[in-house]
């Protein structure tokens, strides 16, 4: 374990950030990592439980107190080591996943977890620089076949894992860079985008093949992929967004938040924007929903020089803070604030929307509001809109950041056929992953719906095992009929 007085000594400490006058300037990450001694006191602080809650608060099941105690003791390889074991891609989470583990930590019943996220960003950034982080490649070949559509964390994940097994792999992404939600819908002052570069080049040297600005379903047909590879994994993702069905949604500057932040990644690497430009330069903006994607689209507007930014929310305000003998070691339901709220943000609770004005040239002028009231009616909760409360709020740009509801079904999974459970994800079970095609898997949102990061990586790890054992299984089949 760590320091066996550890997290009696030692209180927990988070990076610093750059200050908000300075970070709201560009659109690089911002934080002031900590010094190699200040890890290693976070590290000792961990307390090795009987049981290590924070095994099941995390998807990877991360071996979490091992590389904490090796931060530590400064064995920052086989700390690194220990962590590569179970997550393929720790720089990631350890900037953008919201920390499940820490919520479970047992001293988080004291809210002062152990600071699990970033000792794991450290080792992996230590490991990149160090040299310790390099391509393992397969000592021979299995000659199989798999094709893997979308370039997400889940896909990523899927496709290292195989080729590690000595699959040959293609990895189709109809975007013009790979990375998926990673690339296109995290901001760059979250998760540099050198980082998926760079685990892309480490992929291709373990004999991954990307194929880029490719549609499965348009310019290759699936059933032209089920004819040419062994096995198929579907990792496109859920990007069928929520939509706001009120008067007035078809106006002029209404938009899909996703669209927003696409076009922002777009700009910075220097790629063509087709379409309308979406910009928040000069407009009083309205983000509508609460989650993550609502907090990214309020950092990246008032970057892009927003005259002002509201955030609404249609459920009431959560509590500051989480009753901790109803929620630990689970995920708690609490107020959070990102550091896009820091950066200049008014948030509205209880707020449902009615209709959008619009000018005489059809653009989105301001969002008639409502207050809403939250009843309990046995073990359900009932809204309603309170009488007379209702205002306007004025906006010339709205972005729509309400969730995703399934995966896009035109196209590839309507000319697979596959079935869909009830909520349109692929249907596909745990452990086999497989869908109700035999040799075609499913894996992250587009098996689970929206979700985390982390549960992309759990979700394609585990996939690229089911489909290792099928295409092994197939092979001794096939000699069997051969013998």
């Amino acid at each position: 374990m760590g320091k066996t007085t550890g997290f009696l000594e030692i209180r927990r400490r988070d990076p610093a950030y750059a200050p908000v006058g300075e970070r709201v300037q560009h659109f690089h990450e911002f934080s002031i990592p900590l010094s190699e001694e200040e890890l290693q006191d976070q590290g000792a602080r961990c307390m090795d439980c009987g049981i290590p809650f924070c095994h099941s608060g995390c998807p990877l099941h991360n071996l979490i107190p091992d590389w904490n105690h090796l931060t530590y003791r400064g064995h920052w390889h086989r700390a690194l080591q220990r962590l590569l074991a179970t997550n393929n891609f720790p720089e990631f989470t350890g900037r953008v996943c919201p920390a499940p583990c820490e919520a479970s930590c047992t001293l988080n019943l004291q809210d002062a977890p152990v600071a699990i996220r970033t000792i794991e960003a450290a080792l992996a950034d230590r490991g990149w620089k160090e040299g310790w982080i390099t391509p393992e490649i397969p000592p021979r070949r299995t000659g199989k076949q798999v094709a893997v559509v979308g370039s997400g964390p889940a896909g990523l994940a899927c496709a290292q894992q195989l080729a590690r097994a000595g699959h040959n792999v293609v990895v189709f992404e109809k975007r013009n860079q790979i990375g998926g939600l990673l690339r296109y819908g995290i901001p760059d002052f979250k998760l540099d985008p050198g980082l998926i570069d760079r685990r892309v080049a480490q992929m291709q040297a373990e004999g991954v093949e990307f194929r880029r600005n490719t549609v499965v379903g348009k310019d290759i047909r699936a059933s032209d992929l089920l004819a040419r590879f062994d096995a198929v994994v579907l990792a496109a993702g859920c990007e069928q967004p929520r939509d706001l069905d009120v008067p007035g949604r078809d106006a002029d500057g209404v938009h899909f938040a996703m669209d927003f932040l696409s076009q922002q990644k777009q700009r910075s690497s220097g790629e063509a924007i087709a379409g309308p430009k979406i910009t928040a330069e000069g407009k009083r903006v309205l983000v509508i929903g609460g989650g993550d994607t609502g907090a990214d689209c309020v950092g990246t507007a008032v970057r892009q020089g927003a005259q002002s930014v509201t955030q609404i929310e249609i459920m009431p305000c959560p509590p500051s803070h989480e009753d901790k003998l109803l929620s630990w070691p689970n995920w708690p339901h609490k107020l959070r604030t990102s550091t896009s709220h820091e950066e200049g943000c008014e948030r509205l609770w209880s707020v449902g929307t009615k209709a959008f004005d619009t000018d005489q040239t059809g653009h989105v002028r301001g969002l008639r509001a409502v207050h809403m009231a939250w009843q309990s009616q046995g073990a359900r909760w009932q809204m309603a809109e309170v009488a007379g409360s209702e205002f306007d709020i004025p906006t010339n740009l709205v972005l729509l950041a309400m969730g995703f509801v399934h995966p896009i079904h035109p196209g590839l999974l309507e000319e697979l056929n596959v079935d869909l459970d009830t909520r349109g994800n692929v249907l596909a079970d745990t452990p086999s992953y497989q869908t109700s095609l035999e040799n075609v898997f499913a894996a992250g949102d587009q098996r689970r719906g929206q979700s985390l990061v982390v549960w992309a990586i759990h979700e394609g790890r585990e996939c690229a095992r089911a489909v290792d054992e099928y295409l092994r299984d197939s092979t001794t089949r096939s000699d069997s009929r051969r013998a």
